[in-house]
């Protein structure tokens, strides 16, 4: 009985070549499968298409709450001031003041929170630069205020460019019934245009404390 011939050496080597390269390509094709899954959850896919499919509505911004500027008549009208101004027809609130004498902050109680400035005498003061009125003159000035003063309050006076110059106007003071309890006050002012130092200035016939304030602003 005549034993089959063995195949000659290469040919298992060449077989065995075959079988490692099928398995290397089976391996690599489930690596790529399994990559793809993993950059997917990683990317925040999901599990679920249709949970995928559905999108959050998109946010609407909101524009941060403003104080709202005083009530006075007419109201303050919007204007644009030249770059580096202060805009005489919008709220200036009075803790912004660039400079002051006698007063002090505290937080108020009024719409809007913040702080507003108290504890206002005789001869204090308070000043904001570069205010900016344009072309067209402001001729009136609303201020928030509030006082707890029996028998007749003082006066804010409005003076351009130096303390010691001549009012422009004068708001009267009255008690509001409480240092926290805030009304709005108008007045009319001379017609004022460009741009000025503003010096709000107090006055009263004694030494008392009389009045807070919150914020002003001009109107045409």
């Amino acid at each position: 009985m005549t034993t089959p011939a063995s195949p000659p050496p290469g040919v298992y080597h060449s077989r065995s070549r075959v079988t490692r390269n099928r398995l290397a390509l089976a391996a690599a094709g489930l690596a790529l499968v399994l990559l793809g899954y993993l950059i997917g959850r990683l990317q925040g896919g999901s599990d679920t298409p249709a949970a995928a499919a559905v999108a959050a509505p998109p946010s609407v911004a909101s524009s941060p709450s403003e104080p709202a500027a005083p009530s006075a008549e007419p109201s303050p009208s919007p204007s644009t001031p030249a770059p580096g101004g202060v805009d005489a027809y919008a709220v200036i609130q009075a803790e912004t003041a660039a400079g002051q004498q006698g007063t002090q902050f505290q937080e108020t109680e009024d719409e809007g929170g913040g702080q507003n400035i108290g504890w206002i005498s005789n001869g204090d003061w308070l000043r904001f630069d570069d205010v900016e009125f344009g072309a067209e003159p402001a001729t009136k000035v609303a201020v928030r205020l509030a006082s707890d003063v029996d028998g007749g309050g003082g006066r804010i006076e409005l003076r351009l460019d130096s303390p010691g110059n001549a009012p422009v106007g004068a708001v009267p003071v009255e008690d509001t019934g409480g240092w926290q309890e805030w009304q709005s006050r108008s007045a009319d002012i001379e017609p004022t245009t460009g741009r000025h130092t503003v010096f709000l200035t107090f006055a009263r016939g004694d030494a008392a404390e009389f009045v807070n304030l919150n914020y002003f602003a001009f109107a045409h």
